[in-house]
């Protein structure tokens, strides 16, 4: 059965974004559904690995929805969240509702692995910036790192990418994500950077995981072999990772988030509109807290809530 999201719950924001500024959110398919099941991902597993494209929530209500914040003046409006948003097969109508309605640029953040329908390519096609993402060099690779679909074969995906960028007109960046003692060596960089080539971006940005991955075996990059790495890249690679040490499971929020519990009991709502974060990052920090004891599930008027457990000491966290 498909799930149904409604358009308040799907745009979220603005939130600060370190590459693109105060960025208006727009998430359109439900929690981990994806094309890929990344090791890295910080929002965890994949829950449903598809390449069928949906419609799960209205297009028209969607573009509403961001209408009525835009009064907040985002610097750029992003449709990416919590799965591969090409995926949903009114991206085009969201774009051309929003194009319509700003002149805020718009972003679409994606995994890059259906950029060779020719669909998701008209869909795009008015999006100022797309930043699809390159985690490997090779199909061995790609299926460890990226665990896609069935159905999906590195060497298509690259020429998708390629495809994509011979016909587009608005910006490319080419997110390449690098794992310490799998993707970040020399050896494998050298040949991302000849795949990168192959798909011509505007510009390459290398990152590394910052954030509790999926598999423990997803490690950083260090920041020194990030900047040497950048020159393997034509043009020549920004480093865009922030290498900052995560946090007990919570995605590096964990005490704001006891802080904010400790006021007063929340729902996963109330704590991402509160800290200006995604509900995803807030349902994943809510969940550590759980985990680790320092917060608790109560149910009232149907709702969930999550409370800080009286005896813990928050002192805790920050060891």
């Amino acid at each position: 059965m498909t799930t149904v999201l409604t358009a308040d719950r799907c745009v979220y924001g603005p939130v600060p974004s370190r590459r693109l500024g105060r960025s208006l959110g727009i998430d359109l398919v439900p929690f981990k559904t994806c094309t890929y099941d990344c090791v890295y991902c910080q929002l965890g597993y994949t829950t449903d690995k598809t390449v069928s494209r949906r419609r799960w929530v209205d297009a028209a209500a969607v573009v509403t929805e961001v209408r009525d914040k835009l009064a907040s003046e985002p610097d750029i409006i992003t449709i990416a969240g919590s799965g591969e948003p090409t995926l949903h097969d009114g991206i085009g109508e969201v774009i051309a509702g929003i194009k319509s309605l700003t002149e805020t640029p718009v972003a679409v953040l994606t995994n890059g692995s259906l950029l060779g329908l020719r669909a998701v390519q008209r869909d795009l096609r008015a999006a100022d910036i797309v930043i699809p993402s390159l985690d490997a060099p090779d199909e061995d690779l790609f299926e460890l790192v990226n665990r896609p679909h069935a159905t999906l074969r590195f060497a298509e995906v690259v020429e998708g990418m390629a495809a994509f960028r011979e016909q587009y007109h608005g910006q490319v960046w080419l997110e390449v994500m690098l794992l310490g003692g799998v993707t970040g060596l020399a050896s494998k960089v050298a040949r991302l950077a000849t795949v990168a080539g192959r798909i011509a971006p505007d510009r390459i940005q290398l990152n590394t995981v910052a954030r509790p991955p999926a598999e423990h075996f997803a490690e950083a990059v260090p920041a020194d072999r990030l900047i040497e790495f950048a020159a393997a890249f034509t043009p020549h690679a920004e480093v865009i990772a922030s290498n900052a040490p995560a946090g007990r499971g919570a995605g590096g929020g964990g005490a704001e988030v006891l802080t904010l519990l400790e006021r007063r009991p929340c729902t996963t709502g109330d704590v991402a509109a509160g800290l200006g974060i995604h509900r995803n990052e807030a349902l994943k920090a809510l969940s550590a807290l759980v985990a680790s004891g320092a917060a608790e599930q109560a149910t009232h008027d149907g709702l969930l809530f999550y409370r800080a457990v009286a005896s813990h000491d928050s002192s805790e966290e920050e060891q």
